[in-house]
């Protein structure tokens, strides 16, 4: 075995809930973010393909679920810029 096979990290000797416990609190309100945008996009989506587009067939639900990446990413690049305006 050779060397670059070790892990030279210094959280090594964490346990496992030590360091998940360490990224949430460094990345908390991030990752808040992107389970409420993708709650509400999939709640708006699956609403939108129940009522509106009850008659369209599947894939079209997919590709609505798909525009969710390119709208996450407009979404908070355009929230930063404004930020940075301000």
């Amino acid at each position: 075995m050779t060397d670059t096979d070790q892990i030279d990290d210094a959280d090594a000797d964490k346990s496992l809930a030590d360091r998940v416990r360490s990224h949430v609190r460094g990345n908390g309100t991030g990752m808040v973010q992107d389970l409420a945008f993708a709650v509400v996009w999939v709640t708006v989506v699956s609403l939108l393909y129940d009522f509106l587009f009850s008659a369209a067939p599947q894939w079209v639900l997919y590709m609505l679920m798909l525009a969710g990446v390119p709208a996450y990413f407009g979404f908070f690049i355009s929230l930063e810029m404004a930020r940075a305006q301000q």
